[in-house]
């Protein structure tokens, strides 16, 4: 793990030193200024990945309290911050202002001369309200690029609601397609909404910000939950465009081929699928089913398609024989893909995960060792860093209103006038 840099400003990644002693690359957004004011998930999650592949994160807070996310979860840490935040919040310099007062703008407006990203949050309308909308601060900066993270986007007849990783995965469809057929309503386990948009709105920004160093010219970015959560429904789209028959719930198996999903063992479940015919063919040596392979119902694909559950009940015949951790052995080594069903901390304690770097631990000056999940995909040339601790609320607002100018007699102007004040 990288040393953790207190209240400085992230060197240059030209000066950073590779394990041999010679100058390291830069990482590749070394020199990018991100404007991070957002909070909770979808926004701070998008400004996180910027920050791991080294830009100048600045995340900007409420004075009372910051994101919400500080005070989230129900459980306490040792400081005020959860360990959400934690997580969502690393490489990141934290500067309290109250964008609700004249004040308080004027030290955005600064901020926004210095910047590329600006990733904010708000509903709609809101940041026009504030007076920090794109169309003054593109004023400002003409090359800034501006992402604006919504549940429903900035127009069209849902755009005033609330955003919410439930509500876009009810309203997208995602939850008519999770579950298992006639049972209650069911979300996805983990916040696919809100995490897709941060991906997404990741994905643009870069590519603004590229188009801006080309013209001189930032531009608007309207990301929202719901279309992030459409975006995913590929093959329940493509199912239903092409079939006009509605999804439905389907448990652990799959829209496109059979078997492939969950199947009971004598011990529990375990996950396996046999794509295609070739595959087929293995798994039916493989359980000493080859009587299978000829019968009508399971001939081809289509057929396993139609006659799913069927084909389920004479495989788990089988399947009962034998443990999940024996059975994902025996296809394995024919070719057949399979896997163990884990929670969680098995998959982190996996020799895998830990192999990939999947967990890590980052200093904390109030928790001490702070557990972060790893990164998610791997550079060669250039590996993301941790570089700074998730901030505390307002840590480095000092540190960065004098990098941009404005010295203490400044400061002190600005908090007579409520910049600072929550």
């Amino acid at each position: 793990m990288s040393d953790v840099l207190e209240q400085d400003r992230p060197a240059p990644a030209t000066e950073r030193k590779s394990e041999t002693g010679a100058a390291a690359r830069p990482l590749p957004l070394a020199g990018v200024r991100v404007l991070d004011v957002s909070q909770v998930m979808a926004g701070p999650y998008a400004c996180m990945l910027l920050g791991d592949l080294g830009a100048d994160v600045i995340k900007i807070e409420p004075p009372a309290g910051g994101d919400q996310t500080r005070g989230a979860m129900g459980f306490k840490m040792k400081g005020p911050d959860s360990m959400g935040f934690l997580n969502m919040n690393r490489n990141k310099r934290s500067v309290a202002i109250n964008l609700k007062t004249d004040a308080g703008r004027e030290v955005l407006y600064k901020l926004v001369e210095t910047a590329d990203i600006l990733v904010e949050n708000y509903r709609p309308g809101v940041m026009t309200k504030l007076k920090c909308g794109y169309d003054v601060l593109s004023k400002i900066n003409p090359k800034l690029v501006y992402a604006s993270i919504s549940g429903f986007g900035q127009t069209g007849p849902w755009a005033g609601r609330p955003g919410f990783d439930l509500i876009a995965q009810a309203m997208s469809g995602v939850m008519s397609v999770t579950g298992h057929p006639g049972g209650a309503p069911v979300k996805a386990g983990v916040p696919v909404a809100d995490i897709g948009c941060g991906l997404f709105a990741t994905y643009a920004a870069l590519a603004a910000y590229i188009g801006a160093k080309q013209t001189g010219q930032g531009q608007y970015i309207d990301a929202s939950l719901f279309e992030a959560a459409l975006a995913f429904s590929i093959w329940d789209t493509s199912e239903y465009w092409g079939t006009g028959v509605d999804p439905v719930p389907l448990g652990t198996s799959n829209r496109m081929s059979a078997p492939y999903q969950a199947v009971r063992s004598s011990d529990g479940y375990f996950v396996m699928g046999a794509t295609n015919q070739k595959l087929w063919a293995k798994l039916c040596e493989t359980l000493d089913r080859k009587e299978l392979m000829s019968d009508e119902r399971f001939i081809d694909n289509p057929a396993r398609l139609r006659n799913r559950l069927v084909l389920i009940e004479e495989l788990e015949k089988s399947f009962v024989a034998k443990t999940s951790e024996e059975w994902v052995e025996a296809l394995l080594a024919v070719g057949i893909p399979a896997g163990p069903m884990h929670t969680y901390p098995e998959a982190f304690d996996s020799e895998h995960s830990k192999h990939r770097q999947m967990r890590m631990e980052i200093d904390h000056p109030i928790e001490g060792k702070v557990p972060n999940i790893g990164f998610p995909v791997k550079l060669s040339g250039t590996p993301q860093q941790v570089r700074l601790h998730p901030p505390l609320l307002g840590e480095h607002t000092e540190t960065i209103l004098n990098e941009i100018g404005l010295d203490a007699e400044a400061r002190g102007a600005l908090a007579e006038r409520g910049a600072f004040a929550g």
